[in-house]
């Protein structure tokens, strides 16, 4: 099969032929339909210090994906082949004691997709049957493969009830950007969004955001001081941090109301 990998430790990816993949018990084989680009995609081909710290060259890469069941291995049941499946990029082990107790999404010996194990820049890949989410056909393949990043925005933004809340989102890349339309959805009456991209704040007021800030043009103080007077002085009912900047963090905190909410 055709892959993109991570063959040497330095920038770039090498399109290269590999071994189709075999699937063992509990596993499947997906053909892939279509796969996205991550952020941490980007960080693995310039090979940054993130990088150069977790991954192992040689790898395929990739991990936002969808696909069709090509192959099951023994003791398959929840899909068939020919199922339009997507899939969760964290494989967790099953055995650890957070496995063991409901806290799965801490599993000591948790593996990733695309950085762990071979991802999904392939014309194949390798999946435990437990991370595939059957996904209906009238969802393109260009829109089910981002399944991944929208779960994680889902995740985030329904922690808590959102109804009539105010909602602060700090960054507005693909995971935040969805995060404001869960949100909406799910009720927030006043939407605020900082980033400090001017193209990814014209995505955020696309998206019916009451109100976007540019924490790159604007100062920490000056940012705070904007989310108080929407608020009326409160401060937001809860804060999205979708970023991972430092920066964003900090201004989650200074803006959330006593007694709110920040989600990581």
């Amino acid at each position: 099969m055709k892959a993109l990998a991570k063959t040497e430790p330095k920038p770039g990816l090498t399109l290269l032929q590999a071994p189709d993949p075999k699937p063992g018990p509990g596993q499947v084989v997906v053909r892939i339909k279509a796969t996205s680009l991550c952020g941490t995609d980007a960080h693995i081909y310039r090979w940054d210090e993130w990088a150069r710290s977790r991954i192992h060259p040689p790898r395929i890469i990739g991990h936002e994906m969808c696909g069709d069941v090509a192959e099951l291995g023994a003791g398959v049941t929840s899909v068939k082949v020919g199922d339009y499946v997507a899939a969760e990029s964290h494989f967790t082990c099953g055995i650890c004691f957070q496995c063991r107790t409901g806290q799965a999404h801490v599993c000591k010996n948790y593996k990733i997709l695309g950085i762990d194990v071979d991802g999904s820049y392939a014309d194949y890949v390798l999946l435990p049957e437990r991370v595939l989410w059957k996904t209906s056909r009238d969802i393109p393949p260009e829109l089910a493969c981002v399944q991944e990043p929208l779960g994680n925005a889902v995740d985030a933004a329904l922690a808590e009830d959102l109804t009539g809340h105010t909602v602060l989102i700090t960054g507005c890349g693909p995971t935040g950007l969805f995060a404001a339309a869960v949100a909406r959805t799910a009720g927030a009456a006043v939407i605020i969004a900082t980033d400090v991209s001017d193209y990814r704040i014209g995505l955020a007021k696309q998206l019916g955001v009451d109100h976007t800030l540019n924490a790159g043009a604007e100062t920490p103080e000056q940012i705070a001081a904007a989310i108080l007077e929407i608020t009326g002085g409160e401060g937001v009912d809860t804060a999205l941090e979708m970023s991972g900047a430092p920066a964003a963090l900090h201004q989650a905190f200074k803006s959330v109301k006593n007694g709110g909410c920040v989600t990581l």
